[in-house]
């Protein structure tokens, strides 16, 4: 790290530490199923296809064609969106919080791609997996506030080659009054809160974190019970 580079936002290692618990304890069950085709209830199968509709969306804004491209999945899961980079070309390493869910991903990538993909669970932020053309980063900073999220995009930037796509939970009435009516359960009963952000913030913020870069494209994806933003960071 550089002298220019910031460091997490004050916070971010508890809250990694509770997403790691969240997912490798209390929903491990619920995610492996979301994951897959298996059946889920009304609600989750909204999230599903807001998942898919999202995925879809962060593909798209990648090449086609990504033969000789390194591609950094940053909160894989069980490695959804790795495999179909990989299916176009690409070397992939997933990284995730959660142990379980990569022995998950491993127990599922398919045989066309075993040689393009690699699967571990650690610290997406961690420079020692090197330097990629692309990082992709699906709904693992919608945990966030806004200064955390510009920090680790700063630190991923450094990493990218091209561009780097994330999502982060908007800051719409549903999402905030939901976040609202959380903070009444007890504390065992909650799963890692969704922060509402600010796109114009945020955006402020990212100019000031990652100055060199341009902002490119961005896409809201609302399906039932799934909010995500989408937004393109061009590099290089």
């Amino acid at each position: 790290m550089n002298a220019h580079t910031p460091k997490h936002a004050p916070g971010w290692e508890t809250k990694r530490a509770k997403l790691e618990h969240y997912f490798d304890r209390t929903a491990l069950d619920a995610w492996a199923a979301m994951t897959s085709d298996a059946p889920v209830s009304k609600i989750r199968a909204t999230v599903r296809a807001g998942r898919d509709e999202m995925r879809n969306t962060l593909l798209d804004w990648l090449p086609q064609d990504l033969h000789g491209r390194r591609i950094l999945d940053a909160g894989c899961g069980t490695g959804m969106l790795a495999i179909e980079a990989a299916r176009r070309g690409a070397e992939v390493v997933g990284i995730d919080v959660s142990p379980q869910l990569i022995e998950i991903g491993k127990q599922r990538l398919p045989e066309d791609v075993k040689g393009r993909i690699s699967l571990h669970a650690g610290d997406m932020l961690d420079p020692s997996y090197g330097q990629f053309d692309h990082i992709v980063s699906m709904d693992v900073l919608i945990h966030y506030e806004s200064d955390q999220i510009a920090a680790a995009t700063a630190r991923l930037a450094e990493r990218a080659n091209h561009s780097l796509l994330f999502t982060f939970a908007p800051g719409t009435p549903l999402l905030r009054t939901a976040r609202a009516i959380g903070q009444f359960f007890p504390k065992s009963d909650r799963s890692p809160s969704i922060i509402p952000v600010a796109h114009d913030l945020l955006k402020s913020r990212l100019s000031r974190s990652v100055p060199h870069a341009k902002l490119g494209r961005d896409r809201r994806v609302s399906r039932g019970f799934y909010t995500s933003h989408a937004q393109e960071v061009l590099l290089g």
